[in-house]
């Protein structure tokens, strides 16, 4: 390695102290209180949505700024990548302070912009034993994801100032980028709007009430008419609560395999059908979530064609799963809205893959296994999906040849990151330094979690896409440990 330190030092920044790591696996941890101000990954798979850069690159970032410094293809001289540097960054080499980096071979492993999630529940005010914002993060981290957007029907509900600071403020002690929706009605009671102006302008990054959804028309416009001012989008969860008789189940062979009425899929194609509707007409930013039927995917597959306002989101259980899942694993498969059928998983599957549906959000929805273990009218809907979210989708989209790696990526960086107007799902010389460094043939048992939580369909199974790193801020937040 000596010319690396000879080339390194012939420019005007010099390490002082080097770290050499040429393993692509290290020990799994958070990466907090590593002293190493720069890194430098190579011979990394580089993919980016944002540019169309597909290609091995060599990547330097400085934790200090959380900046990528260069991009440089495999093979270039230390001095010109060092050249790179910026004069401040030079300046920190040449202050006799010491810069120190620590070098990381990837192997030919994928590294792309860290994944965004703008669906997710930490549960945190209110219902810490399912999950908090702290544990939810470390999932996300696990999961490759450095941007999260979190929903606000908590205990309080994010209907307010001292909620949302609350919120924002924790999310700012975990390593990756928490942001938080507010709620459009107070309390999610679907009566009065809440202060959409204040709450934006106090970093509001959207409005929900997910989980429930918002019956009354004209207050529905006026949120959105507000929420378009604002610069901000209304995500809604579109099912019609009168049309259901036991939520969770689809109403079909599952429904029937427990003697229950279950969830129709009218009750999500009629609220659907309206919202687009009024939408296009406010001509206000919509995003239909977790989109569960093949009708919903055409109405907004319609809907795009009218007004570019419409957004739609799917879940990587909805297109993986039927509601054959719900007899083969009950409660841990019972989600709002149900699983369907399999021409409504093939309908989801084509929705993203000709760009009617714009991204893959997990709906990370942590509760604790007593609920779980509840009957299957009375257990709480939802799986957690941050730590299996990457791997579904190279399983069942890529290497089923339904999108092209860059796509998902996309899907899952890029496209939520655009709608929610976040600096993030892209990988450029002076741009974020949040990255996701991963092995998309290499496969592992799903058994553990970082989340409080452990409900999910897919325990037991072997999937391929193992998260090697998760770099935020130009921090390794995760690294996968030694096997």
């Amino acid at each position: 390695m000596w010319w690396l330190r000879r080339n390194f030092c012939r420019s005007r920044w010099c390490l002082t102290r080097l770290y050499v790591h040429m393993e692509v696996a290290g020990q799994e941890a958070s990466g907090y209180g590593r002293d190493e101000t720069m890194l430098y990954l190579k011979n990394g798979y580089m993919i980016d949505p944002a540019s169309g850069t597909e290609g091995y690159r060599d990547i330097l970032i400085d934790a200090e700024s959380g900046k990528v410094v260069k991009i440089v293809p495999p093979g270039t001289s230390m001095e010109e990548v060092s050249g790179g540097m910026g004069a401040e960054q030079a300046g920190r080499g040449m202050d006799g302070g010491g810069e120190q980096a620590e070098i990381i071979d990837l192997n030919g492993q994928i590294v792309a912009p860290g994944l965004v999630d703008v669906h997710v529940h930490f549960r945190d005010p209110g219902f810490t034993h399912k999950e908090d914002i702290h544990t939810g993060a470390a999932a996300a981290a696990r999961g490759g994801f450095t941007s999260v957007v979190l929903m606000a029907n908590t205990k309080p509900a994010v209907d307010n100032s001292e909620t949302l600071a609350y919120v924002i403020n924790k999310g700012n002690e975990t390593g990756i980028h928490v942001y938080s929706c507010a709620n459009v009605t107070m309390g999610l009671q679907g009566k009065e709007l809440t202060d959409m102006e204040t709450l934006s302008a106090q970093g509001a990054a959207g409005f929900t009430d997910d989980g429930i959804p918002l019956m009354d028309e004209t207050l529905l416009r006026e949120a959105l008419r507000r929420a378009a001012k604002c610069g901000k989008p209304v995500s809604l969860h579109e099912e019609n609560p009168a049309l259901i008789k036991n939520n969770g189940v689809n109403a079909g062979k599952a429904a029937a395999h427990y003697g229950i009425g279950g969830s129709p899929r009218e009750a999500e194609i009629s609220m659907v059908e309206r919202d687009l509707r009024i939408a296009a007409e406010e001509e206000a930013d919509l995003s239909i979530q977790h989109i569960s039927t093949k009708e919903a995917v055409e109405l907004v597959r319609q809907a795009k064609k009218r007004s570019g306002h419409i957004f739609a989101e799917a879940a990587p259980h909805h297109f993986t799963l039927t509601e054959e899942a719900v007899i083969r694993h009950g409660t841990l498969a019972k989600m709002n809205p149900p699983l369907r059928e399999e021409a409504d998983r093939l309908a989801i599957i084509e929705g993203l893959r000709d760009g009617t549906i714009d991204m893959i959000a997990t709906d990370h929805a942590p509760h604790s296994a007593e609920e779980k273990a509840k009957p299957i009218t009375e257990a709480p809907s939802g799986i957690i999906g941050l730590e299996t979210a990457l791997s579904l989708g190279i399983r069942e989209l890529v290497d089923k040849a339904y999108l092209s790696m860059m796509a998902l990526i996309e899907k899952m960086s890029l496209a939520p990151a655009k709608l929610y107007h976040l600096d993030a799902g892209y990988l450029a010389e002076d741009g974020p330094a949040d990255l996701v460094v991963f092995d998309p043939k290499k496969e592992r048992v799903v058994k553990d979690f970082a989340s409080k939580a452990a409900n999910s369909p897919f325990v037991g199974e072997t999937m391929p896409g193992v998260v090697s790193y998760t770099i935020c801020g130009g921090k390794i937040v995760y690294r996968k440990e030694t096997v």
